[in-house]
């Protein structure tokens, strides 16, 4: 069972920051301001590369594309890109909060979702794709929870078990997410789809740095938002 933190957290403010960039958005459809039809989707190409990251104009950098890794982690692409991400950081941004305050939290995700699109961009530096999410931030929460919370239990519902909700430890679950991120790198090119580098780097970036923070009291120091029970969303 999960304790979650009373009050607004950081992971509240960071998903509300979200909902609202993408409702305001032309992604969202619901905007008059961007038109309807080729309009509209002319328009969103337009937005994306404005907000978003292109490795190709990242490199070389300027004032302006250096900001970009910042602001893409506020947009996304579709509905279903955006509440499969803020889903992923309410289940494990607030734990992850908990325990490292929330001034800390706010820097870990800016700067590990920053230096993952970095790392993703200057891999495929010639790509003219426009990347934008909260993926690689939230890989990285993902790797922190791994590092400090690897005892807990998480629901996870399986398509091909008629969605059937089993328990599993989260070491289990996130290493298997990791390393089905891992082999759809290396499968996957520089044109549109899912930036799965970026997932890989972001997850090794939290988990890394979650271990070089908190190796010293992980084991000695039981999380106060945590029981010997379940995570679940």
């Amino acid at each position: 069972m999960i304790v979650r933190p009373a009050g607004v957290t950081v992971t509240h403010v960071l998903i509300a920051a979200c909902c609202v960039v993408f409702l305001l958005g032309p992604a969202s459809g619901l905007n008059p301001s961007y038109g309807t039809g080729e309009q509209l989707l002319a328009s969103g190409t337009a937005y994306f590369r404005h907000w978003g990251v292109v490795p190709a104009e990242l490199f070389p950098p300027e004032a302006r594309t250096l900001l970009t890794p910042l602001t893409a982690l506020f947009v996304h692409g579709s509905w279903l890109h955006l509440l499969g991400n803020m889903l992923f950081l309410y289940v494990f941004g607030t734990m992850a909060e908990e325990r490292m305050g929330r001034t800390v939290f706010l820097g870990f995700y800016v700067v590990t979702g920053y230096l993952a699109l970095v790392a993703y961009a200057a891999a495929h530096a010639a790509s003219p794709e426009t990347l934008v999410g909260a993926s690689g931030a939230i890989s990285a929460v993902l790797g922190a929870f791994l590092c400090l919370f690897p005892r807990a239990r998480v629901t996870t519902l399986f398509p091909f078990l008629l969605f059937l909700p089993l328990r599993f430890p989260a070491w289990l679950v996130l290493l298997a997410w990791f390393a089905l991120q891992w082999l759809a790198a290396h499968r996957a090119g520089s044109g549109p789809g899912v930036a799965y580098l970026a997932h890989v780097v972001g997850f090794s970036l939290g988990f890394l740095g979650a271990w070089a923070r908190y190796r010293r009291t992980t084991r000695v120091k039981r999380p106060a938002t945590a029981t010997e029970g379940d995570s679940q969303p």
